[in-house]
């Protein structure tokens, strides 16, 4: 089984790692490639809308919900304690690659996004990152490309995942 690539958008909150992820996304996808994205979130989330069928079914004592359309297909799954970021990328097939949000102390490759205003010193070594998406240039021996180069990142991108 082929092991698929994953990459981590890190920085600290309000960033911009999200907005970087909207830019990559579509880049990504006018080059054929399928994406899965992982948003790592410490505070929890709820997805379900209580009232409605699947909601009722984990009320009821489901542990894993499942909602299938034509279009779509969503799982929702009780667990123990969190999961491993490998865990959940476990859970994941038929793409290209796996973007996380997040994950800054994961052992995966990353792009750091650093905005000057945030007045801070990167999060990562340079030996984790592929590159650093920023407003400000640097000079650490890592592509710094500017925050808004979706195309110059997904080259990146591209050389350092499929690339032989």
């Amino acid at each position: 089984m082929q092991t698929i690539p994953v990459l981590s958008i890190v920085g600290t909150s309000d960033s911009g790692k999200t907005t970087l992820l909207e830019k990559l996304l579509p880049e990504l996808k006018r080059r054929g490639y399928r994406v899965a994205t992982i948003k790592h979130d410490v505070h929890g989330f709820d997805i379900d809308k209580p009232g409605k069928d699947t909601w009722r079914h984990a009320q009821a004592g489901a542990d894993v919900v499942v909602i299938a359309a034509p279009d779509k297909v969503a799982m929702i799954e009780k667990t123990q304690g969190e999961l491993s970021l490998d865990e959940v990328i476990g859970r994941i097939a038929g793409v290209d690659l796996i973007l996380t949000e997040g994950y800054k102390r994961g052992n995966k490759r990353k792009i750091e996004v650093y905005r000057a205003c945030m007045e801070r010193e990167l999060l990562c070594r340079p030996e984790e990152l592929v590159a650093i998406a920023s407003d400000t240039p640097f000079d650490m021996g890592v592509p710094c490309l500017d925050i808004n180069d979706a195309v110059g990142l997904v080259d990146i991108i591209e050389a350092t995942f499929f690339k032989k």
